[in-house]
């Protein structure tokens, strides 16, 4: 019924500096810019598998104060996973049926005033409690979206590789994102040496990784989104341009997917752990 990661939500204070920052990371300009009356501003980078929307208050409407009141408790955050459908009427009767409580479903839509642009699509929510403090949403475009991939150069982000979630109950976690929500179980394996139990879901292209820190013991904790990892053609190319940039980054290394290279970007990401990861050349020297 889900389709893949249709976009991720990123909540910040200031949506052109979040533009700036975002446009530096992934080398890429945006896709879509929209202002709503109620009081946000957003704007899209679409990705070859997914999107991630940059999210700030923007006036003094009713979401406005809502938004400022978030800022305020946590600061700038990954703030919501929304996932695709093909038939959102389909997807709300399933979920209902496996207990996630969705909400009605919900008509959207906005317009990009640079290119005077419009896109749809119908979504709705399902339960917090239900998804153990994770916000999810369940989206379907509208037929015809004009937001589409704009392939890059070598050094720019590709697509999201995997969105971490920190989890306290792995069990849990894995009953939600397996048995209800119906991702597909990669792997799942702990390991005492990095203090860790993941399990990884793919869906359309992009991977959702569940980690549970052992030591941490287990509990009924909410789970909360964490970090990001994006794929690029070039790493060695992508290491360069951020550095040049004035970003500080740790030194490429292997990574722990056999045949990977990996860089852990440490500024410009408006607190989001980030790596950036590639998969090594096949005739790459040893």
């Amino acid at each position: 019924m889900i389709t893949g990661l249709d976009h991720l939500v990123l909540l910040c204070s200031s949506i052109d500096d979040a533009e700036a920052a975002y446009s530096i990371l992934l080398d890429r300009r945006p896709d879509w810019r929209s202002r709503d009356s109620a009081g946000s501003a957003s704007v899209f980078f679409q990705m070859e598998t997914m999107a991630l929307e940059l999210l700030a208050p923007s006036g003094s409407g009713p979401v406005a104060r809502r938004l400022h009141t978030l800022l305020d408790q946590e600061g700038p955050r990954l703030e919501s996973m929304v996932f695709g459908t093909k038939s959102i009427n389909d997807a709300h009767r399933l979920f209902a049926r496996r207990g996630l409580k969705p909400d009605e479903i919900q008509p959207g839509e906005s317009i990009d005033p640079e290119h005077g642009a419009a896109r749809s699509w119908s979504r709705f929510r399902l339960s917090d409690e239900a998804t153990h403090g994770t916000k999810i949403f369940i989206l379907e475009r509208g037929e015809g979206d004009p937001m589409t991939y704009k392939p890059a150069g070598p050094a720019a982000a590709a697509t999201l590789d995997h969105v971490v979630i920190n989890t306290f109950s792995p069990d849990r976690a894995l009953a939600l994102y397996g048995a209800k929500l119906g991702l597909n179980l990669a792997l799942d394996r702990s390991n005492a040496s990095w203090d860790a139990r993941l399990m990884f879901f793919r869906t359309g292209g992009s991977t959702v990784e569940l980690a549970h820190r052992l030591s941490k013991g287990e509990s009924h904790a909410p789970d909360k989104l964490w970090g990001l990892s994006w794929r690029v053609p070039d790493i060695e190319a992508a290491h360069a341009r951020l550095q040049s940039a004035g970003l500080q980054l740790s030194d490429t290394r292997p990574g722990r997917r056999p045949g990977s290279r990996v860089f852990s970007v440490k500024s410009g990401t408006l607190g989001v752990p980030t790596l950036i990861l590639a998969n090594e050349p096949a005739n790459r020297a040893t």
